[in-house]
């Protein structure tokens, strides 16, 4: 009835408790992104069918593999750093199974967990994803922040995907640079273009919007560090993007 979707890059570290959230769903694939750890071997443990494919700057290419090995009619997508709660596994088990639901989609809320804290307030606030749907309803769009596309109806479900990203600023920062060259990259072929204006502005942009409009400054300092990380985020996107437009 169900399959789960989980991508990977080196994460030996959350796989296995990853897995063991959704065990429950009746196909698991983990499609990887030549890890260089165990991540590969502890998926093959915990019975999921691994893929490896080499992630190519667009995880919408890899999301959509998903779509087409899963055999199941409906789809859960979840991070290996995400946890799907009991209370959302039997939420998720009850709107699959009903033959009168009139949504192709649900949007699941996300909480986030960092550095010991729950971040209640700023971007991940208040944040929901598309992330369970029926297999045929649509595709994924977007090289990085991809986003599914599904035909049809959407609901809400009510639990949440817990999330454990970024243990260290350092591995934030990480990711960071490989987020923000995958974006640069998508609007620089969509001929957007950056300036000194534009960098500036996204930049003070961001923070303000995260700590002080979506009242990050609640979640104490693992709120600010947050905002301003999301802040560099926006930076680094307009920044790598105009060095883009410099090369021609």
């Amino acid at each position: 009835m169900i399959t789960a979707i989980v991508l990977t890059h080196n994460e030996e570290r959350n796989i296995v408790d990853c897995l063991e959230s959704i065990k429950w769903c009746d196909q698991i694939i983990v499609i990887d992104d030549n890890s260089k750890d165990r991540t590969v071997d502890l998926a093959e443990r915990e019975n999921a069918d691994v893929i490896r494919e080499p992630l190519g700057e667009n995880f919408s290419e890899q999301r959509n593999l998903g779509l087409k090995r899963a055999r199941e009619e409906w789809v859960l997508y979840i991070d290996a750093d995400e946890r799907v709660t009991d209370p959302l596994r039997y939420e998720i088990q009850s709107v699959i199974s009903d033959p009168m639901t009139p949504f192709n989609g649900y949007f699941i809320k996300r909480k986030d967990m960092m550095w010991g804290k729950e971040l209640r307030y700023g971007e991940a606030g208040n944040a929901s994803f598309l992330r369970l749907a029926k297999k045929d309803s649509g595709k994924w769009e977007g090289s990085v922040h991809e986003r599914w596309r599904v035909k049809g109806k959407t609901g809400k479900l009510n639990n949440s995907i817990s999330h454990f990203p970024h243990p260290t600023i350092a591995q934030f920062l990480t990711e960071l640079n490989l987020y923000t060259d995958i974006r640069s990259r998508e609007l620089y072929e969509k001929k957007v273009r950056a300036n000194f204006f534009s960098i500036i502005f996204h930049t003070k942009a961001k923070f303000f919007q995260n700590y002080l409009f979506k009242r990050g400054f609640l979640d104490g300092i693992p709120g600010l560090v947050s905002a301003a990380i999301m802040s560099f985020h926006s930076f680094l996107v307009r920044g790598k993007l105009w060095l883009l437009w410099q090369k021609d």
